[in-house]
């Protein structure tokens, strides 16, 4: 069982990959033993792509079971390969000039929080793309709420530094349980290393014993 990783020799796992429940996307620059161990701890296939060429997919893609939303530097070429790979899922560009999706969308299957300064049509397409409710925020007054927090459809681990405000929205718009934690020896973008379904989760090579623990917890493994 492979807890915490690092990969090309990084532990931001959640910088260059995403998960659903039914699929990894990664980044290609990523070893296939890496990638063959994330599929295995969330029980899902893999996509290994680049996005608008870039390797750091996690920050510009987000997903649930029922679609896709990507930086509009994807290419269309991209955009079929991630198709393909999804089994058909809608997949569709995030609009307007704020649109690194994995960065700025918080979702699982039922509901999503955004960065509040998306376009009225890219919440629109975050909306009709996922199949969720939508909901504007911010998370530790962060609005870049993707790399925040970490939601499955069992729960939420958010930064510890969220408000109560902000809790109240979350347990609202997810509900789910919510809880607070760390990773990577104490950082609060929990998003930003963490990948996670309800079938299991990887975090960053540094993250300690009472953080997994936490992480746990939060997502249900216990």
């Amino acid at each position: 069982m492979v807890r915490r990783v690092a990969i090309d020799g990084t532990s931001v796992l959640g910088v260059f990959a995403t998960c659903t429940e039914d699929l990894l996307v990664i980044s290609p620059s990523i070893t296939q033993e890496a990638r063959h161990n994330l599929e295995r701890e969330l029980a899902v296939d893999s996509s290994p792509l680049f996005i608008g060429s870039s390797s750091v997919v996690g920050s510009l893609v987000t997903g649930n079971s029922n679609g896709f939303v990507v930086s509009s530097s994807a290419s269309r070429s991209e955009i079929k390969q991630l198709k393909a790979h999804a089994n058909g899922l809608k997949v569709r560009k995030l609009p307007g000039k704020i649109n690194a999706a994995g960065n700025v969308i918080l979702a699982n299957d039922n509901a999503a929080l955004i960065n509040p300064n998306l376009i009225t049509r890219a919440e629109r397409v975050v909306e009709e793309t996922l199949r969720v409710d939508v909901r504007r925020g911010t998370l530790a007054s962060l609005k870049t709420v993707g790399m925040a927090a970490c939601a499955t459809n069992n729960g939420v681990l958010a930064h510890p530094k969220i408000t109560d405000g902000e809790l109240s929205v979350l347990e609202e718009v997810f509900q789910a349980p919510i809880n607070i934690g760390t990773i990577n020896y104490g950082s609060p973008l929990v998003g930003s290393s963490l990948l996670a379904n309800t079938k299991g989760y990887v975090a960053g090579l540094e993250t300690t014993g009472i953080e997994l623990g936490r992480i746990e917890e939060a997502l249900g493994f216990i």
